[in-house]
């Protein structure tokens, strides 16, 4: 069985640390909250006991996941044969047998044979590993509570289309920068290992020496060409080192930090970033998930920690009866207006609503903002490009304007 570390709050305030074991986090939860402790951090515990701790890694760089599209066509079916009347067994079975063979089928046969053993389905879901998220058992469950589950399912799978929409334009934006490098790289390494070595030669016959910059060219290019496998090495290497250190905690914590303050892309970030907590708290809440159990999953499904910080702080202010919006009033992160808005919605009892506008408001931002950051990067690189293109043209050819001076001069 699994063990959980935890960080909770008695209904005193006093802040406890432990472990304890359970079946799911949703159990974890359960067992604290009957201690009347509030849980602020939950997450499994280094000593992990039973089956589980010898399977695979549940996170990591190259673990199995699921595609949100998938997922989100999943998900579309699902309501549509609960909508029909069929029991979820058979829904289940239907759809584990149209599923391709991977991650998605074996979590649904399995969601089945466990709902067959009386469980849950949303019990069930908190089963699986790196398939269904805290938001979208949470929202199961809000669903089951509710004799609801159809319409639940329906607002999981639009909630998955316009997060992977925001998602796909934000990376979007980083796909013509990162083409741009990978030819930039080609192009400069093909004329450093195959143009700049024929104009040696001739540099070479002619007795004169070549000029500084031409002689830092030739030299990088004799390095390139003799030490290919330290630049092949360095060209690999680094960017799974980079992508390593971002797979863990702090890297992430850094990054996240970091990338907010980057001009232009930081303004993108932010504005994805407050669209998909909005976006996340709406469904929720609209779902009939609690302000407080609302706000937790919101954080841990943020996709940013300075978000989910912020999120936390939030949370801890709305335990001890204060309003949700006050917290975020005091992070300049947060945009004023998604203040205002959320302190509306507190006051008017439309939170789920005012979330929604907030939402779709910031979703077309994002759409405007990477259209206009695009429109500024392509320049730049180019720019970029050829400035160091430029740079190479003039180291070659430095020593035949030379030559031509001396031989214009002794003529």
């Amino acid at each position: 069985m699994p063990r959980y570390s935890y960080t909770a709050k008695n209904l005193a305030g006093q802040t406890f640390q432990g472990e304890l074991d359970a079946a799911n986090e949703n159990e974890a939860r359960v067992r604290l909250r009957a201690q009347q402790l509030i849980p602020l951090r939950l997450g499994l515990s280094g000593n992990r006991t039973g089956p589980r701790a010898a399977g695979k890694k549940s996170g990591g760089l190259f673990a199995p996941k699921v595609k949100t599209k998938d997922l989100q066509i999943f998900t579309r079916q699902f309501a549509t044969l609960i909508n029909a009347g069929i029991p979820v067994v058979d829904a289940l079975k239907i759809l584990s047998e149209g599923l391709r063979p991977g991650l998605l089928r074996d979590a649904a046969a399995k969601v089945k044979s466990s709902i067959e053993n009386g469980k849950r389905l949303a019990d069930s879901m908190a089963g699986t590993s790196g398939v269904f998220d805290r938001l979208y058992v949470n929202m199961i469950q809000a669903g089951e509570e509710a004799g609801i589950l159809d319409s639940i399912l329906n607002r999981l799978a639009i909630y998955m289309e316009k997060s992977e929409k925001i998602k796909s334009q934000v990376k979007g934006a980083m796909v013509y920068p990162a083409v741009i490098m990978v030819v930039a790289v080609l192009v400069i390494s093909g004329i450093l290992i195959f143009i700049i070595p024929k104009f040696n030669e001739f540099y070479g016959s002619s007795g004169k020496e070549p000029p500084a910059l031409t002689q830092m060219v030739v030299a990088l290019s004799h390095m390139l060409v003799q030490k290919w496998y330290v630049f092949l090495g360095a060209l690999i290497g680094i960017p799974y080192g980079i992508m390593y250190y971002l797979d863990t905690e702090e890297g992430k914590r850094s990054f996240d930090e970091t990338i907010l303050k980057v001009p232009v892309f930081g303004e993108v970030v932010l504005k994805s970033s407050v669209a998909r907590l909005s976006r996340t708290l709406s469904t929720l809440l609209s779902s009939g998930v609690g302000l407080i159990d609302a706000i937790e999953i919101a954080a841990r499904t943020s996709g940013n920690n300075v978000i989910e910080r912020i999120l936390i702080k939030s949370k801890e202010s709305v335990t001890q009866g204060r309003s949700f919006s006050a917290p975020l009033a005091k992070e300049k992160v947060i945009p004023e207006m998604v203040v205002q808005m959320i302190a509306i919605g507190e006051q008017s009892g439309t939170m789920d609503v005012m979330l929604g506008k907030i939402a779709d408001f910031y979703e077309d931002e994002v759409e405007t903002a990477v259209k206009a950051m695009t429109s500024l990067i392509e320049p730049l690189m180019m720019v970029f490009l050829g400035g160091i293109i430029a740079i190479l043209v003039i180291a070659m050819y430095l020593p035949i304007f030379s030559m031509g001076d001396i031989v214009g001069g002794g003529g």
